[in-house]
């Protein structure tokens, strides 16, 4: 792999993509940046001075398209990050079928497209891949069947490329975040304060939700942008099929030890947080 590599991000516009992808060209790499929403990724794309290709990665052709207009700009693809993903909730038992099919479709399928038209390429290069799944591909949550079953696939859909190209000069790794200050996750937050009746909003959320993890806080996107980009280098050569956890100590818990350093009180009928 040359020293200034063309990577591909998914999920660009936005949050731990645009982060990685602003690194990268910091770095003095070539970026495409692909993703839904137009606007974001051609404001990142100007700011940055990356190439934008609007599309729905689990579209077939947008995959080939997306690797063609990488190839046509820059001649070569060096690296790919997986990062495009949704989020749907449910249990087994009352989940949409809808849901499920968007989630897989979005989180699953449009990888594997991404990587079946990239693969010959990165083949040529001899280069990396990196998934961006979640702590919720390791742990689980109640209600989250879809979003979990997605993400632990495509952990193992990263480590089959890893077991089957490895020989070939192709690593293939992926990054499991914990709660990481994005538009989904304050999308999600916002939800849970409204829930929960938290007087403070969004902030409030973040707070109740990480006050129990190592670090005591939610991750910036840069921190997981930065494993992503020490993965992708030079650096990580003989890291192939690895799971990075970058979850502020969260996979580290026990949470049946909790109760050991913690006095959790219910919160009251205002929203007030709780104690610990």
């Amino acid at each position: 792999m040359t020293d200034k590599r063309v990577v591909i991000v998914t999920g660009g516009g936005t949050g731990i993509g645009e982060a990685t992808a602003r690194l990268l060209r910091e770095g003095g790499h070539h970026v495409v940046v692909s993703g839904r929403r137009p606007e974001p990724l051609r404001r990142l794309a100007r700011e940055i001075g990356a190439l934008a290709y609007p599309s729905d990665a689990g579209e077939p052709d947008a995959a080939e398209g997306l690797v063609r207009a990488a190839l046509d700009e820059h001649g070569r693809v060096d690296g790919v990050v997986l990062n495009a993903g949704i989020g749907r909730g449910g249990a087994v038992g009352d989940l949409s079928l809808q849901d499920w099919d968007d989630v897989m479709r979005t989180n699953v399928t449009g990888p594997l497209l991404l990587l079946r038209a990239a693969l010959p390429y990165l083949l040529e290069s001899r280069g990396a891949v990196v998934a961006v799944a979640s702590v919720s591909a390791l742990r689980n949550g109640a209600g989250n069947a879809p979003y979990a079953t997605s993400k632990a696939a495509l952990l193992q859909l990263c480590r089959s490329v890893a077991v089957d190209y490895g020989r070939h000069g192709v690593r293939a790794n992926t990054v499991c975040p914990g709660w990481v200050r994005t538009e989904m996750a304050d999308r999600r937050m916002a939800r849970f304060a409204e829930e929960a009746g938290l007087r403070g909003g969004v902030e409030s959320a973040y707070e109740e939700v990480t006050r129990s993890l190592p670090a005591g806080r939610p991750g910036e996107p840069r921190e997981i942008a930065q494993a992503i980009d020490w993965l992708l280098s030079p650096a990580a050569s003989y890291v192939n099929g690895a799971v990075l956890t970058v979850d502020g100590g969260t996979t580290a818990l026990d949470p049946g030890t909790l109760a050991f350093d913690f006095h959790i009180t219910p919160r009251d009928d205002e929203g007030s947080d709780a104690a610990c």
